[in-house]
Order: structure tokens, then sequence, then C-alpha cells
């Protein structure tokens, strides 16, 4: 009985001592918080259900038009992984058809002459590897002004008339907004 008693004691004395290693390896597995949150947009145009994953990146004092966001390379168009966008119907960006799936957004901005989104047809890729070789085409985009700088970067889908709308993206005070329609 003592033999039973001592194999029990170091029994539950090594399943206290496995409980706590694999405790401790889970807490240490736990990512850290991303220094850009991730956030999806959703919204219904013309009956199309359009959505966009994106990286929300802070200014915090940094310059963004011809720094973060660079006149001399294509931006990510937020943080981290590549922009996307999805939507179940057919859309029109300019001449551009984009077909129901997903698509990834780039940005070329310009020190000179428009900016242009860009409608790239690989995803799942880190931001920084662009490839255009897989556009799908790209658009002139509207910049505007605003008086007051925008903190953390921010796309909105805003519905517009009948099957149209536009995309929205601020960042410091620099608006940019790109129109769309169903198809």
């Amino acid at each position: 009985m003592k033999q039973f008693d001592t194999l029990l004691r170091v029994g539950v004395s090594t399943a206290i001592v496995v409980a706590s290693v694999a405790a401790t390896n889970v807490v240490a597995v736990q990512e850290k918080p991303r220094a850009s949150p991730h956030e999806t947009v959703t919204a219904e145009v013309g009956g199309a259900k359009i959505s966009i994953t994106y990286g929300r990146p802070y200014m915090k004092g940094r310059r963004v038009a011809g720094g973060l966001i660079p006149y001399t390379s294509v931006w990510r168009t937020g943080a981290d992984e590549a922009t996307t966008l999805t939507t179940d119907k057919m859309l029109m960006f300019g001449s551009n058809h984009v077909g129901a799936g997903s698509i990834t957004l780039w940005t070329q901005a310009a020190e000179e002459g428009p900016w242009q989104l860009i409608l790239n047809k690989e995803t799942g890729q880190w931001g920084t590897a662009y490839k255009a070789e897989n556009d799908l085409g790209r658009i002139d985009v509207t910049v505007e002004t605003l008086d007051a700088p925008v903190e953390q970067f921010t796309i909105a889908i805003e519905p517009g008339a009948g099957k149209s709308g536009r995309i929205v993206m601020t960042w410091d005070t620099v608006k940019m907004i790109v129109p769309f329609s169903i198809m």
C-alpha cells in the first residue's frame, strides 16, 4: 500500500508539472497584438454584397503622402497582409471588370498627376509581395485634401444611386475616392 501511495504522489506531482509547462507554452505562443488593427467593412450596393478586409495603420506623427504612402512604389493600401475586396457580383471600376470573388487593392500615389487604385487578382499574399503581372487593371483615384487629419487609415464602402457606389479611403489629410458600379 505504501508503494501505491508513493506512486500516486509521484504521478500527481508529474501531472502538475506537465500541466504547468503546457500552460506556460500556451501563454508563450499567444500572438502579440498587432500595431495596426485589422477590420472588415461591408456594404450592400445595388444588390451586391461587398467587403474589404484591411490593416488600419496609425500616423503616429509620421508623414503619410510621400512617406507611408510612397510616391516611388506601390503601397499595400493598408498594413500587413494585402488589402482584400470580396464581392458576390461583378463590379466595374472605370473600364475594369472585376468578377465575383476576391481581389487585392493596391495604391500608386503620385506627387504630380493622378493617384491610381490597382486591382490585382492575386490574394493571400503579404502586403509587400505585389506582382504587377497579376493586375486586372488600374483606375484613377480622385484625391481631395481634408481640413483636419485622420489619425488612423480608414476605408468605407458607400452606396450611391441605383447600382453605383464608391470606396472612400481617408488618412492624414488625404481622401481618396474610387467610384464603381454593379454589373
